[in-house]
């Protein structure tokens, strides 16, 4: 028996189902591969999955992953890689097929790139009021948590951020915190920059990378 880690893309339509959907879509692939996996022992048997860390609704992911078990040693990476590949729909690539290096639990970062295209006006203006909100002394939001709503302060996680206009959008650039111990959504900026600045736009996200509190590149 062995744990790899299969590395994939959520790109295109794949951007809107759930997590839930996701590990079901997951599961059904990992079965018309015919992969031989473990399953969890009991009166209901599931193949071992843990994904690293789950994306937003409409988010897209460059490096998602996800742990399974198998019990056949002599199966290849690359053998898991191409069944897997030819079950998982395009919007779902994978691209690799590794031994896992680092725990999930060690996340503690992940990097952002938000392309914001103005509904009105022009990505100068959007970017002038993303600069207004970011002068504010303090930028106040509302998470949901396990205990319900929190307030507090989203500017001091703004310290790694950076923004340019490209053609007729403005992207942005961002390091936030992410993981078990604190999560921080780059959607808390933009829901701040329409409700607090009055700005209008459309936001494509992806998520580029995950890291562990060194910033080390998640493996």
């Amino acid at each position: 028996m062995k744990t790899v880690r299969v590395w994939f893309r959520k790109t295109g339509a794949a951007r809107y189902i759930s997590h839930l959907d996701l590990t079901h879509c997951m599961a059904r692939a990992l079965h018309r591969s015919r992969i031989p996996l473990w399953y969890t022992q009991g009166f209901n048997p599931r193949a071992h999955m843990v994904f690293a860390l789950p994306l937003p609704l409409g988010m897209a992911g460059d490096r998602e992953c996800v742990d399974i078990r198998i019990e056949e040693e002599r199966i290849t990476a690359l053998e898991v890689k191409e069944r897997l590949q030819r079950a998982l729909p395009a919007t779902l690539p994978v691209f690799d097929v590794t031994e896992p290096k680092m725990k999930p639990g060690k996340i503690a970062w992940a990097s952002y790139r938000l392309l914001l295209e103005p509904e009105e006006g022009d990505a100068r203006r959007l970017e002038e009021q993303l600069e207004a909100l970011l002068g504010q002394e303090e930028i106040p939001v509302e998470k949901h948590t396990k205990s319900g709503m929190a307030h507090f302060d989203l500017k001091p996680y703004l310290g790694e951020l950076s923004h340019r206009v490209e053609g007729d959008a403005l992207l942005l650039e961002l390091m936030l915190p992410a993981g078990s111990e604190k999560n921080i959504s780059p959607y808390l900026l933009t829901e701040a920059l329409e409700s607090q600045r009055d700005a209008r736009f459309c936001c494509r996200a992806r998520r580029v990378n995950l890291y562990d509190l060194e910033r080390n590149v998640f493996e």
